[in-house]
């Protein structure tokens, strides 16, 4: 006599790994409902936990396609009498489904021929509920393990593919490590690896950074679809595209650039001072320890209006830092999948930030690196024209005031020649002399004309004026001089108050006076010294003060050191300070040099306030 067993119990509450989940069914099939109910009566007498009962192959499909089904067991006679098409169909069509063949006859008979049969297992007939329940254990821990495995499998698929699509967008961060990437694509670089399928698969990603000097953190980035509608478009879209990661990197760059999107307005939102330690955002910076929220709570307090702000209560914040500063954060959610968020996941997401970190790290190194070296060339550029414009303009001094002596020296004589020459051609008679006045004359005249259109040329004082910052001038003025300073082993320190003044000057020519008074103290420091540029301010005038260490100058040197043509030097043609003189005087400034009571000189330059300092 065959007793009735509680299988399904048995494997629901009895087993220690669960064979059988809680909507997972057992499915009986016969050729009648008598053998039906008598096989069903082998697996239970609990009614609400029964497996379906079929008593044709039609309606044995019918429950297989109603329920999840762990395992079905066929009666012989359903199995012969479909000649094992049954089988075929159940093995194609479901794959994970254990499969047990009963004889529910009463007398022991011959084994059928089993060849070609897709089973898992075959109980002859009596059929006894003891056998039954370890057969459908056997079973079903078969199913299981072959389940796990191909989950197993499929989860190390997974991670490979994961694998290289990380390692090759960690090839694209690291090429902004040597090559001029900016920024903004390093961070939706960050961001593509954080949410897609194949790089951590989260759904949404926010990135903050902290600002320059370190006072707050505020959001500069995010990806994610606004609603559920619009992430089942983009994945959709993924797929059907086979979108490589080129083409995705692509596509959500352009995402990224449109500022109306909901995670783009959140993100925006995002403004935290960095001296709210308490808040999660700034306490995972200062601790550089990730916080894993879920349902708004976590190990430290989690603010309601942060919640608010992402309309999600589960999330991970995860801390970007280098060796000496914090840079900021990442918050990652499932806002779509409501997917858990594990610890696994929090590790994944750790070290990607870890690479993360570096690329912006590097990214903004060499970004100011490029502003430095963008710097230098703009400083080699104006020393290279302040150096022609220095030569130029000492050659154009001396020329000019070369002309100037030497219009002087020859106009009155030549304006002699002419007079007189003008003056016997009215008395003279004969015509072969006054041929000669004649031409005397004109060529006189000629040469008077030229002499006054050579005066007229040295001695244009024309300005180009405009409100412009002097010590700005100063300053462009002294870096000049930088790699020569440093080659002389010259200390130098600019100290200028942090009012800005003003004046209506012309910008070029204060600067080449400046130049000249500059580079006359650095040619005294051969041997190196200090050079020391201040400002004194009041309502009326502002005094630049350039102190040197250098020779200095004997007493009646520095009286003469203003004359043109007058040098002390073994080179040059004296007329430096004669220009810084002309110069200033056509803005209305006083200039002087003074020897130092210790060691080296003192140029005092002192220019007027008000738009009446500069004159034409």
């Amino acid at each position: 006599m065959i007793e009735p067993f509680s299988v399904v119990s048995y494997l629901l509450e009895n087993t220690g790994d669960k064979l059988l989940d809680d909507d997972e069914q057992i499915v009986v099939a016969s050729t009648s409902a008598p053998s039906s109910a008598k096989l069903q009566g082998l697996f239970t007498n609990n009614l609400e936990m029964v497996s379906a009962a079929a008593t044709s192959a039609e309606e044995l499909f019918f429950h297989l396609n109603s329920r999840q089904t762990a395992l079905a067991v066929l009666d012989l006679a359903l199995v012969e009498q479909s000649k094992t098409s049954i089988l075929n169909r159940l093995r194609h069509e479901y794959r994970d489904l254990g499969i047990i063949v009963v004889n529910l006859a009463t007398e022991p008979e011959s084994p059928p021929d089993l060849l070609g049969w897709e089973i898992d297992r075959y109980l002859p007939g009596p059929l006894h509920g003891d056998i039954l329940q370890q057969a459908a254990v056997e079973v079903l821990d078969k199913r299981k393990l072959l389940s796990d495995s191909r989950a197993l499998r499929r989860e190390l698929q997974l991670a490979n593919l994961r694998t290289l699509f990380l390692h090759h967008l960690m090839l694209i961060m690291n090429s902004g490590y040597l090559s001029e990437v900016e920024l903004e694509a390093v961070l939706k670089t960050i961001l593509i690896g954080i949410t897609s399928e194949g790089g951590l698969a989260f759904n949404r990603a926010f990135l903050a950074l902290f600002s320059e000097d370190g006072s707050t953190l505020r959001g500069e980035l995010a990806i994610g679809p606004d609603d559920g509608a619009d992430a089942l478009s983009i994945w959709k879209e993924i797929k059907t595209e086979n979108l490589d990661l080129q083409a995705l990197f692509h596509r959500s760059s352009e995402d990224l650039k449109q500022t109306n999107g909901v995670v783009n307005e959140i993100v925006q939102t995002l403004k935290i001072n960095a001296s709210q330690s308490d808040h999660p955002l700034i306490h995972s910076c200062q601790t550089r320890r990730s916080i894993l929220v879920q349902r708004g709570r976590a190990d430290v307090p989690i603010p309601a209006d942060l919640i608010a702000t992402l309309n999600q209560d589960s999330f991970v914040i995860v801390p970007l830092f280098s060796p000496d500063r914090s840079l900021g954060v990442i918050i990652a959610d499932n806002f779509i999948t409501s997917k858990p968020i594990e610890e696994s996941d929090v590790k994944a997401l750790e070290m990607f930030a870890a690479q993360a970190s570096l690329a912006i790290e590097h990214s903004r190194l060499y970004h100011d690196m490029q502003e430095k070296i963008e710097e230098l060339e703009l400083i080699t550029e104006e020393l290279e024209k302040s150096r022609d414009q220095l030569l130029e303009s000492e050659r154009f001094a001396a020329l000019g005031q070369m002309s100037a002596q030497l219009v002087h020296a020859l106009r009155n004589p030549i304006t002699s020649i002419g007079g007189t020459a003008r003056l016997l051609n009215k008395r003279v008679s004969e015509q072969k002399n006054r041929r000669f006045l004649k031409v005397l004359t004109k060529e006189s005249a000629k040469v008077e004309s030229t002499l006054n259109d050579l005066f007229n040329f040295v001695s244009d004082t024309n300005l180009q004026t405009r409100e412009q910052s002097l010590f700005d001038i100063v300053r462009r003025a002294v870096m000049v001089f930088y790699s020569t300073m440093k080659k002389q082993d010259i200390d130098y320190r600019v100290e200028l108050p942090d009012e800005e003044p003003l004046l209506d000057i012309d910008g070029d020519k204060v600067h080449q006076a400046f130049l000249h008074l500059i580079r006359n103290s650095i040619e005294s420091m051969d041997a190196g010294g200090e050079l020391r540029i201040g400002a004194d301010i009041d309502k009326d005038q502002v005094t630049i003060l350039i102190r040197d260490t250098g020779a200095g100058m004997a007493k009646g040197d520095v009286s003469r050191a203003k004359d043109p043509f007058y040098t002390t030097k073994t080179y040059g043609t004296g007329m430096g300070l004669t220009l810084v003189e002309q110069i200033l005087k056509q803005h209305n400034a006083s200039f002087s040099l003074t020897a130092n009571e210790d060691q080296g000189m003192t140029a005092r330059v002192t220019f007027p306030r008000g738009r009446q300092a500069a004159f034409p």
